[in-house]
């Protein structure tokens, strides 16, 4: 059944890659409709595609899904698009995409569980150390409130945000569990200063309202969202889909709940996704309207109710009906975040604090996970490589420097051991 869904996640991604419905890649998206409006070739699409997407799926998606049983989701989503975009705009170009995809969906996930079952035949197995990488990102990521406020209001609101999520953090310590006649309820201590976080940042930007009338973007974009709401009913199964997947633990939307996921922390992990999907309201909505082109996993809340439901039945249908309900309130949403800019900008700032968060969190990890795998060397070879990447002008994406390089340590390390540089410890 596991294999069966994503099967059926990568035939439909590629579909609606294909005829133009949702692609993954936010950056993508304002691009279709040059294409599906006759204004770009179905070959410069694809390159764009294949230059924007190959990258993050070699370089972010699969090194991120071997440091966890969990693939994270762009190695999917990225590669549909690709696929998509690469077969013939016509039905038989429609049916070789989900063809294509089906089995590009199930090959991700074998090919992945063959790379991890090939390290027990390595004279080093670094699989176990590996896993040190999310390491500090379960620690941390209910910081990332306070940076997003300190972001758009300044470091002083930040630093208030980070003293009471702080505070929060240790009354949870302190008061759990909590006892109720024969029950127990035990608090999560960063679950606690995440809910306290956000509550700070939504109630700083909250008080920001737009005093100008607003432009009813429905209108303006009218022919666009109609054409999403025509094909709300591929959208809402492709929702309801992701949504049983991550609750059979298969799939992750980002690194931090990959993480959280991956240490059984289920529920900070629904919270993370709830708060991803807060902040990308505003890109989703914003590029769906002025595009016509959805994301095959919406606003992302599909993966928060796959953390908190746990139950694929039950996933899939509250999914389907949460895409449902977005592709229904789509413009009705966009106009609303015209009358609060806070809130808009608040998502805006919320992705700059996750993305800040994770490139401090996995170097860490990276260089803790290197280190396990081979001390000493471990850190010599990460903080390297992430500096000449830097260097380099950042030809890998900064927050996946520190897992790819310790991988490459894994590797040497295996190769030093086989020419004898490197003594395997008892």
């Amino acid at each position: 059944m596991e294999m069966v869904i994503v099967a059926a996640i990568g035939v439909l991604g590629a579909i609606m890659a294909n005829k133009g419905i949702a692609v993954f890649n936010d950056g993508l998206r304002p691009v279709m409709p040059e294409n599906l409006e006759g204004r770009m070739s179905r070959k410069e699409l694809a390159a764009t595609a294949f230059a924007m997407s190959f990258g993050l799926v070699i370089g972010f998606g699969i090194p991120f899904s071997l440091t966890s049983s969990i693939v994270l989701i762009h190695s999917i989503f990225l590669g549909t698009d690709i696929i998509g975009t690469f077969t013939p705009a016509n039905n038989k170009g429609t049916i070789l995409a989900g063809i294509l995809g089906g089995l590009y969906g199930i090959g991700i996930v074998t090919g992945l569980e063959a790379v991890v079952n090939l390290f027990n035949f390595l004279p080093v197995n670094f699989i176990e150390s590996l896993g040190a990488v999310g390491d500090p990102v379960v620690v941390s990521f209910a910081v990332f409130p306070a940076l997003a406020t300190g972001y758009q209001y300044g470091a002083k609101k930040g630093l208030l945000n980070l003293v009471i999520s702080l505070v929060a953090r240790q009354i949870a310590v302190l008061i759990s569990p909590i006892i109720l006649g024969t029950a127990e309820i035990a608090l999560n201590s960063e679950g606690m200063a995440l809910i306290a976080g956000m509550i700070v940042l939504l109630f700083f930007a909250i008080r920001e309202k737009s005093e100008e009338e607003g432009v009813d973007l429905s209108s303006v974009f009218g022919e666009r969202v109609k054409r999403i709401r025509k094909n709300i009913v591929v959208l809402m199964i492709t929702g309801g889909l992701v949504a049983a997947a991550t609750s059979y633990s298969m799939i992750a939307g980002d690194p931090i709940s990959l993480s959280l996921a991956g240490e059984g922390n289920f529920t900070d992990a629904g919270f993370t996704a709830l708060a991803r999907g807060i902040g990308f309201i505003p890109l989703i909505a914003s590029t769906a309207i002025s595009t016509g082109v959805y994301g095959p996993a919406g606003m992302t809340f599909v993966f928060a109710i796959g953390f908190f439901v746990k139950n694929p039945i039950l996933s899939f249908i509250l999914g389907v009906f949460m895409i449902g309900l977005e592709v229904l309130v789509l413009d009705k949403l966009a106009n609303g975040l015209d009358k609060y800019p806070g809130i808009r900008s608040a998502g805006d700032n919320i992705r700059n604090a996750m993305t800040a968060l994770l490139e401090v969190a996995l170097l860490v990890g990276g260089v803790n996970a290197a280190n396990a795998i081979a001390p000493g060397l471990g850190i010599f070879a990460v903080v390297g490589l992430f500096i000449l990447n830097e260097i380099a002008g950042r030809p890998i994406v900064k927050m996946a420097v520190g897992p790819i390089a310790a991988i490459v340590v894994g590797i040497l390390v295996n190769i030093f051991s086989v020419i004898g540089l490197y003594n395997i410890p008892s």
